[in-house]
């Protein structure tokens, strides 16, 4: 495909420092979470969570980057989780499949330009993968991710993120796709099962083989909260030599309920996902996840679904960063009628937290 004019001038004008030249030297902040946060401000439907927004309401799609963007996230992931043939057929727009792809790293592109953030093609769990029909279904998964990033690739994308893989199978063959490409890989896995994949591979163990099949990052996103996503993101960094991502879901998961899935209201009702509010971290909870993934030696720290500006502020302050949206950080010292009070508690919790 011959690019236009302005887009070979908008590749031209891409930041010069790429996902793993930055890895190098410092841990990269990135931030999703775009499919629940665009449902709760009213743009993607519940259940099926397509990212129609990106054509519907591109500019809704542009304000949630630029929100990420001067809240610290060094990277605008393109919203095309579930913009895959398979999901779009459940909605009856197939025919949208290669408008809503480009689009997507279209609105990307232009919002990082307006800081030094990479962009990342994004693709997922298919849902078509069968580890008992192995052949026919990876033939599918296959043309789905192929299709997907040779568009992303001819609109403009620095990496790829490949995340949310329940299968290590599936992921293998993202891997496949994108090194076909030559580009750098992230591939991340969901965590959904206690202890490994649904075909059957401890999260470690499969980690271990995807770096040694050529991924750049490996890692986790979604599914659990901060408590229980850490211990296996450690010994996964203790397991691979190469970089590593953690990427949880802002709520709070425990030993008897280690997955966002696996919640329970006070009623006995699955929170999952339209009951979730209370099991909300607050923004110093997911600041100080920060904090410890970077002391394990995490390179790639973000938050998933549920994931919004608030958070990605306050862990990039705990990753020691000043960034846009520092300029509105709290001072609650200024507040008329608690800030004496506030601002003696807040300083003996950055005290101890600091500690």
């Amino acid at each position: 495909m011959i690019l236009d004019e302005q887009k070979e001038k908008d590749l031209i004008s891409r930041s010069t420092r790429g996902i793993l030249e930055r890895l190098k030297n410092e841990v990269v902040q990135g931030a999703e979470g775009y499919v629940f946060e665009l449902e709760r401000r009213g743009y993607i439907k519940a259940g099926p969570y397509v990212p129609e927004v990106v054509l519907d309401f591109p500019e809704a799609v542009k304000e949630l980057h630029r929100e990420f963007l001067r809240a610290g996230s060094e990277v605008m992931v393109a919203l095309t989780y579930y913009a895959h043939r398979e999901k779009l057929k459940d909605v009856g727009r197939e025919n949208d499949l290669e408008l809503m792809n480009r689009q997507a790293v279209e609105l990307a592109n232009e919002v990082a330009r307006e800081g030094d953030a990479l962009v990342a093609g994004n693709i997922c769990n298919t849902w078509a993968y069968d580890p008992h029909n192995a052949k026919e279904s990876s033939r599918v998964v296959r043309m789905m991710y192929e299709e997907q990033l040779a568009w992303a690739v001819e609109e403009g994308i620095d990496f790829v993120i490949s995340e949310t893989n329940d299968y290590l199978g599936e992921a293998l063959i993202a891997l496949e796709v994108i090194k076909q490409l030559k580009l750098p890989a992230m591939v991340t896995l969901a965590s959904v099962q206690q202890s490994q994949t649904r075909d059957g591979y401890d999260y470690v163990e499969a980690c271990k083989i995807l770096a040694d099949h050529g991924a750049d990052i490996v890692g986790l996103n979604c599914d659990r909260g901060p408590e229980t996503m850490l211990p296996i993101i450690e010994n996964i960094r203790s397991a691979v030599s190469c970089y590593v991502a953690a990427q949880p879901v802002p709520y709070k998961t425990n030993a008897q309920h280690p997955t966002f899935e696996s919640l329970r209201t006070a009623s006995g009702e699955q929170a999952f996902p339209l009951l979730l509010e209370p099991f909300l971290c607050n923004r110093f909870e997911m600041a100080e996840f920060a904090s410890k993934a970077q002391a394990i030696g995490v390179n790639y720290i973000g938050i998933c679904c549920g994931g919004a500006p608030h958070y990605v502020r306050a862990m990039a302050e705990a990753l020691g960063r000043t960034v846009p949206a520092s300029k509105y950080s709290p001072a609650m010292e200024l507040h008329p009628v608690l800030g004496a009070q506030i601002e003696e508690k807040h300083k003996e919790f950055l005290a101890d937290w600091k500690s």
